[in-house]
């Protein structure tokens, strides 16, 4: 077998080595590794803003931007001296040391590894139990505009100005938008999901036709503001992130006076590092203005008060104290609890399942045979009747689709057919999966 191509690059006092740099990273834009990192190398100073010091998830694409990823928290037992790692400790017990970048040589080192985003934790790595981040992540359901986005936005913007707190927005570089708000590190990770969904449930009053704090993504519509993220163990993508799509848009800062009118296509792999010479980075001082929760928890307090406890957290944590029922509406026992006599419970919304995937389009390639098969059906389907779900499995993700029925009739209703294709992530590991478990999902901004 011949070498491996590969390139060093002297940065940061330090020479990375660049494997296959020519490998196609975004194959419709002809992008390669090479490309990203030195996309990376150029915009440095500006995305370690958003990552130095705090522990990473490496979200590998080693098979390039379309395939699917995996997640590696565990920092790889091969790596150069000079890369540092934290050891954090996750809500089911288990520990993992974690890359800990603080210099554009470690940067470069975990592109290399194929990541293209990058997501770190909202802690630095000297207190790993008290974020400095509060995570706002706008994340449109099916049929929700980008003038949608826009405006639930600058309505978060101004819920926060009345709690004496300053957001920094920016484009997912997805179909969404983020608003982070660094915060002083007093208040737990429990605290500051707390206070998000206050958050959301007051932008969810103010604009209850295009904002949502539900959970399940059949109770949704319009933008759901995702106050889990906020929990502990989760990441957002940071500041000049590449994303995996087929342009390389990148997560992109904002002035506010930019959001109305921005448009996310603009900024990517190509024109962001312009936009970063000319303009500078829109958030440059967001470590000059850390602000108090203290306001927001006190309108989440008000919230319980008149009625609103505590709302859904994601399927992998403990059951919190004052949860709701873990399960989906569609899953719910009715107010009989059982359907008479059948000993079976009573659905509150008519899903069924059609495909499960490891890859995305091959999922979407099953929906297509479906509505095939079932024309009348199809064509009597709204645009957020159709739910696409991001799955965690072992190690990488995978795609669920399903479809409520609620707008068929129920003499046009098919029976449920077992799903087209049927991918089983757990097949062969020896994991039996635990049915009466909600499976974990993944943001889509």
């Amino acid at each position: 077998m011949g070498q491996v191509r590969q390139t060093v690059l002297g940065v940061a006092g330090r020479e990375v080595v660049i494997t296959n740099p020519d490998k196609v990273i975004f194959p419709q834009a002809g992008h390669t590794k090479l490309d990203l990192v030195k996309y990376y190398a150029a915009v440095a100073e500006a995305a370690l803003r958003g990552i130095a010091a705090r522990p990473l998830v490496l979200k590998r694409y080693v098979n390039g931007a379309e395939r699917e990823p995996f997640f590696q928290k565990r920092a790889p037992e091969q790596r150069p001296e000079w890369v540092e790692t934290v050891e954090l400790r996750f809500p089911s017990g288990r520990t993992a040391r974690e890359i800990v970048v603080r210099d554009a040589a470690q940067l470069l080192w975990i592109v290399n590894l194929g990541c293209i985003d990058l997501n770190p934790h909202p802690v630095r790595a000297d207190d790993l139990e008290h974020p400095d981040e509060l995570r706002v992540d706008l994340d449109p359901g099916p049929g929700t505009s980008w003038d949608d986005v826009r405006r639930v936005a600058l309505i978060v913007r101004d819920v926060l100005d009345e709690h004496r707190l300053r957001g920094w927005p920016k484009t997912s570089g997805s179909r969404g938008m983020h608003i982070y708000v660094r915060i002083h590190r007093r208040w737990s990770f429990d605290q500051v999901r707390r206070a998000t969904l206050a958050l959301a449930r007051e932008v969810e009053r103010r604009a209850p036709g295009q904002a949502t704090s539900k959970w399940w993504k059949e109770e949704r519509h319009g933008v759901f503001l995702d106050y889990n993220q906020n929990a502990k163990d989760r990441t957002v993508a940071s500041a000049w992130s590449v994303r995996p799509t087929p342009d390389a848009r990148v997560s992109t800062p904002l002035e506010w006076d930019e959001v109305a009118g921005c448009d996310p296509a603009a900024f990517t792999l190509v024109t962001a590092p312009a936009r970063l010479a000319e303009r500078g980075d829109a958030s440059a001082a967001i470590n000059a203005t850390p602000g108090s929760l203290d306001s927001l928890l006190e309108l989440s307090a008000a919230q319980e008060a008149a009625g609103l406890g505590d709302a859904p957290w994601p399927p992998h944590y403990t059951k919190q104290r004052g949860e709701p029922p873990r399960v989906a509406p569609s899953r719910r026992a009715s107010a009989n609890a059982k359907t008479k006599g059948s000993g079976r419970r009573q659905s509150t919304q008519p899903l069924i399942t059609v495909a499960k995937a490891e890859h995305k389009e091959d999922a979407l390639a099953g929906l297509e045979r479906w509505k095939a098969r079932h024309p009348e059906a199809a064509a009597r389907l709204q645009v957020d009747d159709v739910l696409v779900d991001s799955m965690r499995g072992r190690s990488s993700t995978w795609t669920r689709i399903r479809i409520n029925l609620r707008h068929v009739p129920e003499s046009e209703r098919s029976a449920e057919e077992p799903p087209d294709p049927d991918y089983d992530p757990w097949r062969g590991s020896g994991v039996a999966r635990r049915g009466s478990r909600a499976p974990k999902t993944r943001s889509s901004s």
